[in-house]
């Protein structure tokens, strides 16, 4: 296994939801705070940036082109070419709330989720958050309340299990999932981090899925990525993250989809920590894995405007 930074430094802010586009071999990913999606191409090293007038929790590719992002509170479809930006959904009306990170399911329906503000701390904010559902005729579904930060989803490649993190308890979540209906039951907690050290574990931010099913999330606040079976929660491997320590997302990528992909924030680090952590912000490639990912799902359905 080889850990090397390939974008130093990358985001200013939160480096979060990164996408690896199969079709164009390019990473995508959101800069949160600084209102920008960036795409990054490894073979020629070009780097390019959308930018917009609102945070931007997540990024994915549309099929009939463009992109799906949520900036603020809305979900919004970004025209390719000329950029335009077209508004979707706006949620959580009246609530001081943003998206955060989301995902598309095999079915290419939309999976996004809001947090509130994180005052006084991660643990102790309000759960004011929700998970929604983008379907493919645009309509929008309300999957999740009383959400702190929500974060990391994946899928199971049977199709028949959702996992979804909310990063202030601390916890991990399977769901059965109907993949007709994109309905979810039977919430189960399988990896629980609460009252563990910070500094071993983290909080649970962004994940992804490998071919053997087995999940590898972010683990904010200490600098490293962990391999868990579902099935049982135990751990199965840790990848340290050099010089950075709020770690927030990953996936896989690359041609043959055998290179995971590491984000995140220096958003908030203090001197002391830049110090100790000078690559906070970064973007990171791991290698030599021994397993591979599945591609990405991108969101198959219609861009329907909001009516105003």
């Amino acid at each position: 296994m080889a850990v090397e930074c390939v974008i130093k430094n990358a985001a200013k802010s939160v480096g979060e939801g990164p996408h690896w586009d199969d079709v164009t071999n390019t990473l995508l990913y959101v800069d949160i705070q600084e209102n920008a999606i960036r795409k990054y191409c490894p073979e020629s090293k070009e780097h390019s940036t959308i930018q917009l007038d609102d945070t931007v929790g997540f990024v994915v590719p549309a099929r009939k082109g463009g992109l799906i992002a949520g900036v603020g509170r809305c979900l919004v479809h970004v025209d390719g070419d000329s950029k335009k930006v077209t508004k979707l959904h706006e949620v959580d009306h009246g609530l001081q709330t943003r998206f955060n990170d989301g995902k598309c399911d095999p079915q290419g329906r939309v999976w996004a989720g809001t947090m509130g503000p994180v005052e006084p701390d991660v643990v102790n904010m309000p759960k004011i958050g929700s998970l929604y559902r983008l379907d493919l005729d645009g309509s929008l579904h309300t999957m999740v309340k009383d959400v702190g930060v929500s974060n990391g989803l994946a899928w199971t490649a049977d199709e028949k299990s959702m996992f979804y993190i909310d990063s202030t308890p601390r916890q991990i979540y399977r769901y059965d999932f109907e993949k007709s209906t994109g309905n979810i039951s039977n919430k189960k907690v399988i990896v629980d981090n609460a009252g563990k050290p910070i500094n071993d574990y983290g909080f649970p931010d962004g994940m992804t899925i490998d071919t053997e099913d087995k999940l590898w999330v972010a683990c904010f606040s200490a600098s490293k990525v962990i391999r868990y079976d579902p099935d049982t929660g135990h751990q199965l491997q840790s990848i340290n993250i050099p010089s950075a320590s709020r770690i927030t997302s990953c996936c896989f990528g690359g041609k043959n989809l055998d290179e995971l992909y590491v984000t995140c924030s220096a958003h908030e680090v203090p001197p002391e920590e830049f110090e100790k952590y000078p690559l906070s912000g970064s973007v990171f490639r791991v290698t030599q894995l021994g397993v591979k990912g599945r591609k990405a799902h991108v969101y198959e359905g219609e861009i329907k405007a909001l009516n105003k």
